[in-house]
């Protein structure tokens, strides 16, 4: 079974991650802060870090094939 996915579909997965943690984000900050701008400024910073780090994780994993491995 392979399970390796392509580049375009790594980032998909990333641009929706990121949409929604930015989304969660922004809700608990602007709970915590009533800012609406440190708010917004936080939870993007905090997303475009998390969305670089994802997209690297997924083609990390993407390499190897976790079941071949567990096989060996």
């Amino acid at each position: 079974m392979r399970v390796h996915e392509y580049h375009f579909r790594t980032f998909l997965k990333s641009v929706t991650w990121f949409v929604i943690g930015f989304l969660v984000a922004f809700g608990v900050l602007m709970f915590f802060t009533g800012d609406f701008r440190i708010s917004i400024i936080d939870a993007a910073l905090i997303q475009i870090i998390k969305f670089v780090f994802f997209y690297a994780h997924e083609r990390v994993w993407n390499r190897y094939n976790m079941w071949q491995e567990l096989r060996k």
